[in-house]
């Protein structure tokens, strides 16, 4: 969490508090002339928050361009319902589910939802290890994965959802949303096999 330390002056002589502002709190500031529609504080709203919300989007889309349209979105969905957040738990979570919201909501009006048994995936056998394995890496391991697999794995195992909330999210059942869950750890923990398996062929080279 980041801090920023203020100042304050009291009559002529110079007293200094030492106030810890919460990037949260920051934001409410800001968000305050957002409620006003005042367009300076919605574009430093969005230069604050973007560059988080963007790593967000990246995890539900294709690639950059489709996540900026989903961070375009989100954004736009978030002004447009300010009235909705009420102060109360984190703005930064508000505006983040919305992101998710919205990469949700994009997904379903492109891609139907793929049942499981119409996909093959591979067995896993063996161990596997991310020990050391860059953020960027992970990543682009988790974007390899199809759309409904991708959705289900992020919802639940990144963002905190329950197989109740996915399942009324992406129109499918609690039981699918556990059998997604569980074929997606599954062709994750093969690709984390076989590229452990590279790194060790390429170092012993």
């Amino acid at each position: 969490m980041f801090y920023k330390r203020r100042q304050f002056w009291h009559g002529d002589t110079k007293q200094q508090y030492n106030i810890t502002m919460t990037t949260d709190d920051k934001l409410k500031q800001i968000w305050a002339g957002c409620l006003n529609n005042e367009r300076k504080q919605e574009e430093l709203f969005y230069k604050t928050l973007a560059p988080r919300m963007m790593a967000v989007c990246m995890r539900y889309a294709h690639d950059r361009d489709e996540a900026q349209d989903i961070l375009q979105e989100g954004f736009i969905k978030a002004f447009k319902n300010r009235q909705y957040y009420r102060g109360e738990g984190s703005l930064e979570g508000w505006v983040r589910r919305i992101m998710v919201h919205a990469a949700i909501s994009r997904y379903r009006k492109t891609k139907p939802v793929v049942l499981c048994d119409e996909m093959s995936t591979e067995t896993f056998s063996g161990t596997y290890n991310y020990d050391g394995l860059e953020t960027q890496d992970l990543m682009r391991i988790i974007r390899q994965l199809p759309d409904t697999y991708r959705s289900v794995f992020n919802m639940y195992a990144i963002e905190g959802y329950s197989h109740q909330e996915i399942g009324s999210a992406l129109g499918m059942s609690e039981l699918l949303s556990r059998t997604t869950l569980c074929r997606a750890r599954t062709i994750l923990k093969n690709k984390l096999t076989r590229l452990n398996k590279a790194e060790v062929y390429r170092m012993a080279m």
